[in-house]
């Protein structure tokens, strides 16, 4: 996908590349070995979004890596990159790349607690806003997101929201384009993309994974 000068590729699951003149990584699991990152964006410590050998198989010198503090001891042994610890409303920049960490927890299962201060994230890059959900359900603070070019939602439903919840916050947050994922790997199949697809009162881009 293409948005502006944004190149955006779905890797499967929650992992996506974000490349303008950087490169971007969010949740890496099951990647190529590129060793390509700019910045890698970890949401959670759960071993399918803070995979440390898919983050070992992209980090250069001087990969800056934004993850909650929970995740911090897993990167120990991995030398030459920096690491900043988030946790929801901070805001770090990077390149000319402004990267916003916003809440994502469950509300009504225990996967992901609030009080873990897991994450999605805002990227802000070459005049564009795209909005990772992270792993969550359809929280009150999605309703103070603004000005979103492309949202990237969990439809899987078990861990997060599913088709219906996710459709709902889609047309609450009104980006642009919203985008399915967590799904077609460990939790959810095409047909909650699908379901999704048709609930949702904005566009909607089905990607197929891209490796």
């Amino acid at each position: 996908m293409l948005i502006g000068n944004v190149k955006i590729d779905w890797l499967g699951h929650s992992s996506f590349k974000i490349t303008n003149k950087k490169v971007i990584y969010i949740d890496p699991y099951n990647v190529p070995d590129d060793k390509d990152a700019d910045i890698i964006l970890i949401t959670h410590s759960h071993y399918d979004h803070c995979s440390i050998e898919d983050i070992k198989g992209i980090v250069k010198d001087g990969t800056i890596v934004l993850i909650p503090p929970d995740c911090q001891s897993k990167l120990s042994d991995i030398q030459g990159i920096d690491i900043h610890l988030v946790k929801p409303g901070k805001k770090i920049g990077a390149f000319g790349i402004v990267v916003e960490a916003v809440p994502a927890y469950n509300l009504n299962k225990n996967f992901h607690e609030k009080v873990n201060e897991w994450v999605g994230y805002i990227v802000n890059i070459a005049g564009k806003r795209i909005y990772h959900a992270g792993d969550t359900d359809f929280i009150p603070e999605m309703k103070e997101l603004k000005e979103i070019d492309v949202a990237l939602l969990p439809v899987g439903g078990t861990y997060t929201m599913d088709a219906k919840e996710a459709a709902e916050a889609a047309n609450t947050i009104k980006p642009k384009i919203a985008v399915p994922m967590h799904y077609g790997s460990i939790v959810g199949s095409e047909e909650d993309a699908k379901r999704f697809k048709e609930l949702c009162n904005v566009e909607v881009e089905i990607m197929e994974p891209n490796q």
